[in-house]
Formats: C-alpha cells, structure tokens, sequence
C-alpha cells in the first residue's frame, strides 16, 4: 500500500512537473496576445503615419516596432541559444511601412519558435534564459502601450480594444 501511494504520488508530481504552467501561461496569456497586438497595429498604421511622434522627443511609431523587432531577435537568440541573427542589426535601417511590419512579424516567428521549445525547466536554468524569457514577455507589452497612443492619436482603435469590443454580447 505505501509503495503504491509512493508512486502514485511521484507520478502525479512528474505528471505536475511535465506540464509546464509558468511557460505555458506565459506564451497563451501574453507572448501571444502581444504578438496579435503589435503585429495588427503594423498593419492598422498607415504607411504615412510611420514617421509619426506622438511629442519630437519620442520615437517614430516605426522606430518603436523597429524597436520591439531587435529586442525579439536579442531576446530570442537567448532563449535558443544561439547567437543573434543579422536581422537585428538590419532592423535599425528600416522605415517604410511594409518592411517594418514583415521584420516584425518575423522577429515574432523566431520567437515564438523559441517559445515553442521552452520549458520551466529551461526557462529558469540560467539568468540570462529568465531575464531574456521575462524581457520577451514585458517589454513587449511595454512597447503595445506605446503604440496604442499613437494609434488612438491617429484615429484608430487599437487591436486589443478592438477585439474586446468585437466580443461584447457575444455566449460563449
């Protein structure tokens, strides 16, 4: 009997342990709708609007995607162990509307294939992994605060807000 509680107790912890909650979370909660967010806001701004700053001594709404896309490959290359890709030193040339938004959307894409393959283990095995996995998730929703001004300044609602909306009186 208590070998058989034993084990059932050490398989529901490996069960437990298997399952990953902090990454988990992480990645469903924010990782993705921070993505969804910026990713759709790049394609909300139009392309004039780009060079816009909500005051001179702010970024241009291209420079804070532009901005988010370095970080996304620093962050990353951490989370993959690998060295950062050259598109993040490409990123710091881009302005127009269309290159900016694929760069993005691609940083997000080799994030989220990093974030396909972490782990809790992984994620807290080092600082560099948790500081890297944490600044991903943050920064992220940082800079979506951002942009939501310049979106709101410029006649749009932001895609967060949007789709909140859409959801109202909507059973689930």
């Amino acid at each position: 009997m208590r070998k058989t509680s034993l084990l059932s107790c050490l398989l529901a912890c490996g069960t437990l342990c298997a399952q990953n909650y902090l990454t988990t979370a992480a990645t469903q909660r924010y990782f993705d709708v921070v993505r969804k967010n910026l990713e759709a806001s790049a394609d909300l701004m139009p392309a004039e609007k780009y060079s816009f700053r909500l005051t001179d001594g702010q970024m241009s709404f291209a420079e804070w995607l532009v901005h988010s896309t370095q970080r996304n490959y620093s962050d990353c290359a951490a989370l993959k162990s690998e060295s950062v890709p050259a598109a993040e030193h490409q990123a710091a040339t881009l302005k127009e509307k269309a290159e900016v938004s694929r760069a993005l959307k691609d940083s997000f894409a080799y994030c989220a294939d990093a974030m396909q393959n972490m782990t809790d283990q992984k994620a807290i095995s080092s600082s560099q992994v948790s500081t890297a996995f944490l600044h991903l998730v943050v920064h992220n929703n940082e800079i979506y605060g951002n942009i939501v001004g310049y979106l709101r300044v410029s006649g749009i609602v932001p895609p967060s807000t949007a789709s909140r909306t859409n959801q109202k009186g909507k059973k689930n």
